[in-house]
């Protein structure tokens, strides 16, 4: 069987390692900023084994985080408070 290749890419990204506390949770993130993602940055929670492509949009997307991340409102809430400054 031969492969069909959708793409096969290389480029240079700017990736970012933050862990912080909150009043419930740690968060280990690591956030990975291309120009693949259209203004967007690829958020991977390090802990969960969860990543998702994230804009300003949506961070404010009702029940959205708490999906994508398999987290409690109230860790979403946290997680939420700190992208919207990362992407603001």
């Amino acid at each position: 069987m031969e492969r069909f290749y959708l793409y096969d890419d290389v480029e240079d990204t700017k990736t970012r390692f933050v862990g912080f506390t909150g009043e419930s949770q740690r968060y280990d993130l690591a956030i990975s900023q291309s120009s693949r993602f259209f203004g967007k940055v690829l958020v991977m929670d390090i802990q969960y084994g969860r990543a998702a492509i994230i804009g300003a949009d949506d961070v404010e997307e009702p029940g959205y985080l708490e999906h994508v991340f398999n987290r409690s409102e109230e860790e979403a809430v946290e997680l939420r408070d700190y992208l919207r400054e990362l992407l603001s």
